[in-house]
């Protein structure tokens, strides 16, 4: 469950968040689970202090609809609760309310700039600019890819005509192509499609060193790492969920390769994680790179110079360059293709034309 209503118009700001206690979130088990109201929030609430975070509940922002034997997913009703320190249960939903005079700032500007790749009756593809968010979540609440695609369908989204959602996700640094279904009504008919493995998804990626030999494919389980400072960092090992790239090396210049990358599963930072397995990670990442503590530097906003230097680029060269899926309006195969970016190109001239 997302901290917002899935099918709501984002154009317009939330009135509040949702959250579900789940244990697996901390990786302990769900038998006898429980947690301070005020941690769970800050767990999810990243971008809040603490204190903030107390606050809140003190001032009766904050509902549970709380989880119970009889009522192991709550009994439906929400209450609010002011102590910080209330026990949450596995189950039990929170719902936070946002006070009015935060709700513009928090949905922010969204721009009207949206490049379209593809369009029919129900489908939307679009091509995604580096460094935005697919979707409102934790520090990037507004100017996310779907803020952009629900500004261009406004007046219909109103009118009660379309409701664009998203089909799959593609990290905030990775650039390249999105499928996006304008109907609620077809998107089951492509989310299943990327489930059962029928969209064909190729990406361009720019990596240090050469690989040798120059093409073949990694088929090495991922999972989430239980050693790393990082909450969300996957590494392989042989307990992960199976996970196979395909990658062939388009073009070589200045100690660093040009790659084309097939992918047959969609796990979490795959790509990232299987390039830096064979000891070419990508180009500006900052966590699968040289130095881990790069990453946590940057998430603290205390890059040096010497990290800057070290990345070459503000973020992991990584586009989605291809998919193919099969229309739910014709039935058809559609291809779409999209080019290695401006900032990839400007940034390595040697690669512009070789892909």
């Amino acid at each position: 469950m997302g901290i917002f209503e899935k099918d709501r118009d984002l154009t317009e700001a939330p009135t509040e968040v949702r959250l579900v206690v789940d244990a697996s979130d901390f990786r302990v088990p769900i038998r006898g689970f429980t947690m301070r109201l005020d941690r769970f929030l800050s767990h999810h609430l990243k971008w809040r202090s603490r204190s903030s975070v107390q606050t809140l509940v003190k001032d009766g922002y904050v509902e549970i609809d709380a989880a119970r034997p009889e009522a192991p997913g709550g009994t439906g009703v929400r209450k609010v609760e002011r102590r910080s320190g209330a026990k949450l249960q596995h189950g039990s939903k929170v719902f936070i309310r946002i006070p009015d005079e935060y709700r513009t700032l928090l949905l922010g500007e969204t721009r009207d700039e949206l490049t379209v790749l593809y369009e029919d009756h129900d489908v939307l593809v679009v091509d995604k600019p580096p460094l935005i968010a697919v979707h409102p979540s934790g520090r990037h609440m507004s100017d996310t890819l779907i803020q952009r695609v629900h500004l261009r369908y406004r007046d219909a989204i109103e009118a009660g005509e379309l409701l664009p959602r998203l089909c799959h996700r593609l990290d905030r640094e990775t650039s390249g192509i999105v499928l996006v279904s304008k109907r609620p009504v077809t998107h089951p008919a492509l989310t299943i499609q990327f489930e059962d493995r029928l969209v064909e998804k190729g990406y361009l990626a720019i990596v240090e060193g050469i690989p040798d030999p120059p093409s073949g494919t990694i088929d090495a389980p991922i999972r989430l790492s239980t050693t790393s400072p990082v909450e969300l960092e996957m590494t392989t090992a042989a307990d992960g969920l199976p996970c196979k790239t395909d990658w062939e090396t388009v073009a070589v210049a200045e100690g660093r390769s040009l790659l084309r990358l097939r992918i047959h599963t969609g796990r979490q930072h795959q790509i990232r994680v299987h390039m830096a397995a064979i000891g070419t990670p990508l180009v500006g990442d900052k966590l699968y790179g040289p130095d881990r503590e790069i990453f946590l530097r940057a998430a603290a906003g205390e890059l040096t110079d010497l990290d800057r230097a070290q990345l070459v680029i503000d973020r992991h060269a990584l586009h989605s360059s291809r998919l193919v899926f099969t229309s739910p309006t014709s039935g058809e195969r559609v291809e779409v293709l999209s080019g290695l970016p401006d900032d990839l190109c400007e940034a390595f001239p040697s690669f512009a034309a070789a892909h």
